[in-house]
């Protein structure tokens, strides 16, 4: 017989027993975060290299080192002018210009830059200059912690500040006596890099873990190659290159997805009042009694005016209130243990905890031994 919706009574059967069932099938887990290898290493050997160079800057209206005060400023443009065939040693006294200032230069060699590229470079005052907006670096030999020349830079500055101002009141936005120049150093020696000289290289990575490591190595071992990749340390996975291309096997290397494992950690800044809790952080049933004892003194003094023509005279009567509140509203609170951090949060929102609040609670959780995971306070 039909049912009314002109399905079979047994086809509404098998339908309503399958949704009956699904309430009891549990949902599979979200799907885990997998990031690229590249992301989370360091390949051995790669590096950036700090460069620092000293130099002038030229051009600017007014607002450079005072050569009075800054005695380097003025040695360094008289021995510049010298260099020029400009010889002012006898009249250096008469020397008073304003638009020239002794600047620090510094900039980033990235790893595998050739000669004849281009970098960054960023220009900071030393002295007493005021503004380096409109000035001009002139050349200046960049150099690595060994004493060596690897970079010049030279160019026009961009410090994306202004300064405005009258007699009463000054505005400035940015930071006028730092600049940038783009492109501003030409590289002039080469740091060599050779991958997979010794034939291994190490894959360092950003948060040492062994997990994540073992699971780099793992996924290595099986897209690449067996037994190629192994775990010396948390943050070291060594992997053998013999008989393969460095290049082409770091990039294959470096494209594969994994998921990294993360600590067990809460980070609290107290200063700001803010609180950071990974997803493995977990807190063992504990009951929790929060509140404070507040006392407010507030004081309202009175002035009390003496009758008309009387001889009295005017007098300050002090009125003082004080209030005493013991946050009577706040209870003994059990925080119950919860699998995820989600339950973690909304069971200690539930007590009504401000920022404040929870990281003294955190603290103290922690030394009763109920917090699993480390506590940095910074």
């Amino acid at each position: 017989m039909a049912c009314r919706s002109g399905a079979p009574r047994w086809v509404r059967a098998v339908m309503a027993a399958f949704f009956m069932l699904s309430l009891f099938v549990p949902l599979s887990p979200a799907h885990a975060v997998t990031v690229r290898v590249k992301d989370i290493v360091d390949y051995e050997g790669v590096r950036d290299n700090q460069l620092v160079g000293y130099g002038l800057v030229v051009g600017l209206h007014g607002t450079g080192d005072r050569l009075t005060n800054i005695i380097f400023t003025r040695e360094t443009l008289i021995s510049m002018l010298n260099r020029l065939g400009v010889n002012i040693r006898d009249r250096e006294i008469q020397l008073q210009t304003h638009d020239v200032a002794a600047v620090m230069v510094t900039a980033t060699l990235p790893p595998f830059s050739h000669g004849g590229g281009r970098i960054d470079v960023t220009v900071s005052a030393v002295g007493d200059a005021q503004d380096l907006t409109g000035g001009t670096l002139l050349v200046t030999p960049l150099q690595a912690a060994d004493g060596e020349v690897y970079a010049v830079a030279q160019g026009s500055l961009v410090t994306n500040a202004f300064t405005a101002g009258g007699q009463a009141a000054t505005v400035t936005r940015n930071i006028p006596t730092s600049g940038h120049i783009a492109n501003g150093g030409v590289v002039e020696r080469e740091v060599p890099v050779k991958l997979g000289e010794t034939g291994v290289i190490h894959l360092s990575l950003h948060n040492p873990n062994f997990t994540t490591a073992t699971r780099v190595a793992e996924v290595i071992n099986r897209s690449i190659g067996a037994h190629m990749a192994q775990v010396d340390d948390p943050r070291t996975i060594a992997v053998d290159l013999t008989g393969r291309n460095a290049s082409l096997t770091l990039f294959r290397i470096g494209d594969l997805q994994i998921e990294p494992d993360t600590m067990a950690k809460v980070v609290v800044d107290e200063a700001s009042g803010t609180i950071v809790m990974g997803d493995s952080v977990r807190i063992s049933t504990v009951a929790i009694a929060q509140g404070n004892l507040t006392i407010q003194v507030t004081e309202t003094p009175e002035v009390v005016q003496p009758a008309p023509f009387s001889n009295g005279v005017t007098a300050v009567v002090p009125r003082t209130q004080a209030n005493v509140s013991t946050d009577s509203s706040h209870r003994l609170g059990i925080l119950r243990e919860g699998p995820t951090l989600a339950s973690l949060v909304a069971g200690m929102n539930a007590l009504g905890m401000g920022p404040r609040d929870m990281i003294g609670i955190l603290q103290a959780i922690k030394a009763d031994g109920a917090l699993q995971a480390d506590l940095e306070v910074r």
